[in-house]
């Protein structure tokens, strides 16, 4: 008996050698030839993928995504051992890069990207249902983290359906066709896919031929990123994308603004009118330029809100003393590909990083003589760094300020906003199923307007910071009415600023009074902020532009009283650690308000208040000065 069972136990054991032998010579039958059961890897001979019988002398691909490189198979998937098109078509992927189908395309070569962007926060929208959560009542913190794709249908989750869900990289690009002010989502091709013009006319001619004419010309999928891309998700909220080239969101009609000036419409009909560009907008930067990929696809961890997951500082480009650099062969491998992919020369040179998380710019140099620059990722222009102005470096009155308080010319405002919930709503589409059904939420919005940004204070391991501000949430919530409760019965107030990025950057500051005694600036709302003095004695006085809420008894734009405080308990800001100025704060900004009222900004006195703070001036006062009295 042992010996059959040896003999047994030999034959198979050939047999499997044979077998095994046999199946490596003929690697094809490794290869199933559904997608859905056995993903492919890259075939050994590309020039044998069956694709090109077909596609052959097709142009247009980048340098490092062209198939005599990479085959079609990396990207497209589908089964390139078959001659027949249904076949070779056979769980092939048309618009590859979606998250859907990240992992088994875009990820087998770029695994590292695809799990930093997996948690990042333009896939997980935490931020954003975490405070929606949060003003709905169904959350006592807006820290909480959150992944879109896993919200439900509360009051908050539907309210996020039906009007927010659209931007976040999950949402599926389903149509050919290039980036546009209209797209959302798309995965990598969100950032990634670019359309030349030739690329563009052969779709035109592929889609209208019914898809018979098989196009010459592929899209790229590249790196050169382009503000379009950023557009379509960061022109919605707080509105960077259109702050950044000048231009704030009206209510106004494609009708109303006829023959006017000054105004434009864009793709989805909203009528924008300008103000003033970002100075980096005007010298033809870039959103990358600034935002490299270490920051827009983030670094992997998971944040609760965007201003945790941007590291980039002014400060970095515009440094006091001298940059933090690192040497070209220091560069990580991120970089590195950044670097070889836009051609860079500057190898013997060092590089600036960020400093609070060395992340490098790329697209920076120091050279010999210590003089900065940044080269301009649209046109290859180099622009110097310009250290620190003197008066920055040397203030020591606003170093808790931060620079976009200062720099920001203006931002968006928004008041008055209603949301109620209509269960009648026929065509009721959510955002995140891209599904029609019935009952909608609806949100009315009585204003859009335009500031010089209000100030806020948050609170660090390391300090406070003043940071801008906007009236981002002055609405009421009927929640009552999604719960067919009858309308005005269950209705929530919110009376919330949000910390705000302006990107409307300019390199004149914003003079002192407009933060001293601007009644905007200090969260009392637009009006008439006056300083009087009668009979020696001198006091500030306000009145609204706007009338009362009676809710809160506060002008309509307001952010906290004249001279007061919220009351106890009251929530007033969309973070847990940002907060309006306190009374003992306001009486300290107005103190100094009252003394520009005879002093100019740029006078002795004012200017070594920068260097010496106020206190030291306050001690030795002219018989002429009348300080605020106080009730």
């Amino acid at each position: 008996m042992k010996i059959k069972h040896a003999k047994t136990g030999l034959f198979l054991l050939l047999f499997l050698v044979i077998l095994i032998v046999f199946l490596f010579k003929n690697g094809k039958y490794f290869k199933s030839d559904s997608v859905e059961e056995s993903q492919y890897v890259k075939i050994e001979n590309i020039d044998e993928e069956s694709c090109l019988n077909c596609h052959s002398n097709t142009t247009g691909y980048s340098e490092y995504h062209n198939p005599e490189l990479i085959g079609c198979i990396s990207c497209h998937l589908g089964n390139p051992n078959e001659l027949d098109k249904d076949k070779s078509h056979h769980g092939m992927v048309l618009i590859p890069g979606n998250l859907v189908d990240a992992a088994e395309t875009c990820g087998k070569c770029h695994p590292n990207e695809l799990s930093k962007i997996e948690n990042s926060l333009m896939t997980t929208n935490s931020g954003l249902v975490a405070v929606d959560k949060y003003i709905f009542g169904e959350a006592d913190s807006p820290n909480y983290h959150y992944h879109i794709k896993d919200i439900k249908y509360s009051a908050a989750d539907k309210h996020i359906r039906d009007l927010c869900a659209n931007c976040h990289l999950g949402a599926e690009k389903k149509e050919f066709g290039q980036i546009t002010q209209m797209s959302r989502g798309g995965g990598c091709n969100a950032c990634h896919l670019n359309y030349s013009e030739d690329a563009s006319n052969d779709l035109k001619t592929y889609l209208s031929s019914e898809k018979k004419v098989v196009p010459k010309f592929h899209p790229s999928t590249d790196i050169f990123v382009s503000n379009e891309h950023c557009y379509g998700c960061h022109s919605r909220s707080s509105r960077i994308s259109t702050n950044y080239e000048g231009w704030q969101e009206t209510m106004l009609n494609e009708e109303e603004i006829k023959n006017l000036k000054g105004y434009k419409i864009v793709e989805d009909k909203r009528v924008y009118k300008y103000i003033e560009e970002d100075i980096h907008h005007t010298k033809g930067m870039l959103c990358i330029d600034c935002h490299s990929s270490h920051e827009v696809m983030g670094n992997g961890k998971k944040y609760a809100h965007e201003e945790q997951a941007v590291t980039l500082q002014c400060a970095d480009c515009h440094f006091k003393e001298k940059p933090t650099t690192i040497p070209y062969d220091s560069l990580d491998a991120e970089s590195l590909l950044v670097f070889l992919h836009r051609d860079y020369k500057h190898t013997d040179k060092q590089i600036i990083t960020v400093k609070k998380d060395k992340h490098p710019l790329v697209n920076t140099f120091v050279d010999s003589l210590g003089n900065a620059f940044l080269i301009g990722k649209k046109d290859g222009v180099l622009h110097p760094l310009n250290p620190q102005p003197d008066i920055c470096s040397r203030d020591n009155a606003h170093q808790n300020v931060s620079c976009a308080t200062c720099h920001s010319s203006w931002t968006s405002r928004c008041i008055g906003c209603h949301n109620e919930f209509d269960e009648n709503e026929p065509r009721a589409f959510d955002l995140l199923d891209k599904k029609y059904g019935t009952g909608q939420w609806k949100e009315h919005v009585a204003e859009f307007s335009s500031s010089v940004p209000a100030m806020g204070v948050r609170s660090t391991s390391t300090g406070k910071i003043i940071e801008p501000a906007i009236p981002g949430m002055i609405m009421t919530i009927d929640k009552g009415s999604y719960t067919g409760k009858e309308l005005g019965t269950d209705v929530s107030f919110h009376r919330l600023y949000a910390p705000n990025s302006p990107h409307t950057t300019t390199s004149k500051v914003r003079n002192c009074k407009s933060c001293h005694s601007n009644s905007a600036t200090l969260g009392f709302g637009k009006g008439e902020l006056k300083y009087q003095i009668n009979n020696g004695e001198g006091k500030w006085f306000f009145t609204s532009d706007y009338a009362l809420n009676p809710n809160d008894n506060l002008p309509e734009d307001a952010w906290i009283p004249f001279l007061g405080e919220t009351a106890k308990g009251v929530v007033n800001s969309t973070r847990l650690d940002f907060r309006p100025f306190t009374v003992s704060e306001q009486k300290q900004l107005l103190t100094v308000g009252a003394c520009l009222q005879c002093h100019k900004d740029d006078s002795k006195i004012m200017q070594q208040s920068l260097i010496n703070g106020i206190q030291p001036l306050l001690n030795k006062l002219s018989k002429k000065c009348i300080l605020p009295t106080w009730e």
